[in-house]
């Protein structure tokens, strides 16, 4: 059944106290801020590659991180223990899951990927991706078309 999102919202705002809503500073970040720390991708992906952690810890559960590539860069199949909650930040990604269609993100729009699902990813050529991801699990991502290790 539906329900308005204010019910909803009201609701979910009452499960957390007022003391454990302050005990985190609140953050906004634009892919291109000068303070953000880029370092490289995992040693699969090709030179050019580039990620940052814009809050929590890789190691544990519940981080977010930018990932960012040059425009037509290909990001060669792998998958994730975590499942990924992404959104597009810049420019058009072919993201192909095994055995599925392609999709085809542009700036703005919402993607889910399962974890385990090998899957690889085409840049467009108009601009660099940069692809904002939250991960349920511990950030990874293994070279491996199975899916399991």
């Amino acid at each position: 059944m539906f329900k308005p999102m204010g019910v909803i919202s009201s609701a979910l705002l009452g499960l957390a106290s007022p003391l454990a809503l302050a005990t985190e500073a609140p953050l906004a970040f634009a892919f291109t801020d000068a303070q953000l720390q880029w370092g490289p991708c995992p040693d699969f992906i090709p030179k050019g590659c580039e990620i940052v952690v814009l809050h929590g810890d890789p190691a544990q559960a519940n981080a977010d991180v930018f990932f960012k590539v040059p425009a037509s860069f290909t990001i060669p199949d792998h998958w994730h223990t975590s499942a990924e909650r992404m959104v597009l930040v810049s420019g058009e990604l072919h993201v192909t899951y095994e055995d599925r269609p392609t999709m085809v993100l542009k700036a703005g729009m919402y993607a889910y990927g399962p974890a385990r699902l090998a899957h690889r990813a085409v840049c467009g050529s108009g601009a660099p991706c940069v692809l904002f991801i939250a991960f349920e699990a511990p950030v990874d991502a293994v070279a491996d078309k199975a899916g399991n290790e």
